[in-house]
Order: structure tokens, then sequence, then C-alpha cells
């Protein structure tokens, strides 16, 4: 796969289904996000898959409980927003994104895959590099998948079902699900490039006046 449609067109795909994912392309997606940058290749990292029903069934209820608590909460504000004017085109990509992870939240266990990813860095600086990795070579595999870290919420819960040890100074990064998705690749809409960059100086023009995408 060209490395521009990899890069263009894995965006969260969190409705996928229950079609298990080979341990040959699990085993080439790991293989990619240890190939990622480390801040002074220390390659301080650990990465724990969970397919197991077990393990999934245990950490479900907790993640429905981090979801909701972000409704009520951090979108709060945007939700209520959304939903008063729901025919702007931004009220439209709010609802839709909030559809779109409700529905990881209530089909939590029946996703094949998932990828936690954990460092010694708190900052992420080679842990995040890592699971993006991961995601652009599950795209090359035809895989769906999405980062998620409303599990931060329910850390100690988290840790201790995935039997992570104390005190060992280990932070959880996030999770990534993984799954064959129902819908359709595409390039994500995204404010222009110039919009949100500027050169030298903060404010400061970027330099092109083109609003992309670039690719195709």
């Amino acid at each position: 796969m060209d490395v521009r449609e990899a890069l263009y067109t894995t965006r969260a795909m969190r409705r996928v289904t229950t079609e298990p994912i080979p341990l040959e392309a699990q085993q080439r997606i790991l293989d990619a996000a240890v190939r990622a940058p480390s801040g002074g290749n220390t390659q301080n990292w650990r990465f724990l898959l969970v397919d197991s029903p077990e393990v999934k069934a245990a950490i479900g209820p907790i993640y429905r409980q981090a979801i909701a608590g972000l409704w009520s909460g951090y979108y709060k504000d945007r939700i209520d927003a959304a939903l008063a004017a729901p025919d702007e085109p931004e009220s439209r990509s709010m609802l839709a994104v909030q559809k779109s992870a409700q529905w990881l939240a209530d089909h939590f266990e029946d996703v094949p895959l998932y990828l936690f990813g954990f460092s010694t860095d708190p900052g992420g600086s080679s842990i995040y590099p890592a699971l993006w990795s991961a995601q652009l070579a599950a795209r090359a595999e035809g895989i769906g998948s999405s980062l998620t870290q409303a599990l931060a919420f329910f850390n100690d819960q988290t840790l201790e079902i995935l039997g992570v040890p104390k005190d060992a100074g280990w932070y959880m990064a996030g999770a990534v699900s993984f799954g064959y998705p129902t819908g359709k690749w595409g390039v994500a809409k995204r404010q222009p490039a110039r919009e949100v960059s500027y050169r030298n100086r903060w404010g400061d023009p970027v330099g092109w006046d083109v609003d992309g995408p670039l690719w195709p």
C-alpha cells in the first residue's frame, strides 16, 4: 500500500465485525510497532494483546462507565450545543463521533482484539508513535483501528484486570481496538493545514493557500 494512502485513510474505525484477527496479521502489526522511533532507543514500552472473552467481559462495563462520564462531563457542553442545532455541520460531526464512540462502548466485548500500550514515560514520546505505527500496519492489512484513552479514568482497576505489576512504573497510554471494519475507508475531513499552521512566529502565514486534501 502506498504510504500516502495509509496516512490519509487511517482514521478511527470503531464499528467492526467479530471476525478474529489472524495471528500472522497481529505479528506484523506488533513488529511494525516496535520499529517506531524510541527516545534514546530505550524502547521503554510493553504491549498487551487482549482477545480473551473473559478479560473483555471484565473491562467492558468499566469502559462503558468511562464513556458515560465523558458524555456527562468533558464533552457535555459540546453535545448539548450539537443537540440544540443538529443541522449545523459541526453539530453533525460531533454527534457522529459520539455515536461511533458509543458503538464501541456498547459492543466492547464483541471487538475481536485490543492492544494496550504501556510505557515508563508518562509523556508518551515513544509509545504513541509505536501505537500509531501499529494502526498504520493494521490499515495495510485491511484492519480498522481506533485509539481510546477512556480507561485512564479507571486506571487502577484496568491494570489489576490485566495483571500489570503494581509499582513497576508502567503507565497505561491507551488501548487500540482492532477489527475488520463494517464501513468504508476514506479521507477524513479536517481543517486545512494552512488554517492551523504558522511559520517562524505564531500567527504568521505558513506560506501556501491550498485547502487540500493533497491525496489522492
